[in-house]
């Protein structure tokens, strides 16, 4: 791997995530690798959108770097949002299947459900919760609507709460 590209992914081993969504591949891109302890997997990586996302309560946009957080046995994935001069804007949260890493491809499977906790904590926000009840996945597999609907439960009341930085140490 060249300095250029550990630079890019910001660790030395080089992960691709894949965000895979009603199985297809929604996004793939090259993340370093920062920890693996078995059970929670840490990478960093640049925003690897096409062009700026806009929510309204946060602009997601080129520089920005992600560092995120992977778990094996848990229905969700944390993302600490950072321009790219450090200052923090928040953490996206998506609920997913549990993390599946094959060799140096990180499969997650995205759920729909989203949530958002500003930098300072004040702004909690569920996302697309419409998307998950128009995705049918209740329908199809209703244990795995059950364990998502269950980790967004979880990851409110974490945000809400003083130990959710915990989560990530």
């Amino acid at each position: 791997m060249s300095a250029n590209s550990a630079e890019t992914t910001g660790g030395t081993d080089v992960v691709d995530v894949v965000l895979v969504k009603a199985g297809r591949t929604k996004i793939r891109y090259a993340s370093g690798l920062l920890h693996d302890d078995g059970t929670r997997l840490a990478v960093r990586a640049p925003w690897a959108g096409a062009c700026v996302r806009d929510f309204g309560f946060v602009r997601f946009e080129a520089g920005d770097v992600f560092t995120e957080y992977y778990w094996r046995d848990r229905w969700y994935a944390v993302k600490e949002v950072r321009t790219g001069t450090g200052v923090l804007k928040g953490w996206y949260c998506d609920i997913t299947r549990p993390a599946v890493l094959t060799g140096t491809e990180l499969v997650v499977e995205d759920l729909d459900l989203d949530l958002w906790r500003s930098a300072d904590g004040t702004d909690v926000r569920r996302l697309d919760e419409d998307e998950f009840a128009e995705s049918g996945l209740a329908e199809r597999d209703p244990a795995a609507a059950a364990a998502a609907a269950a980790a967004l439960d979880e990851l409110e009341r974490l945000a809400r709460g003083d130990g959710f930085t915990d989560l990530l140490e």
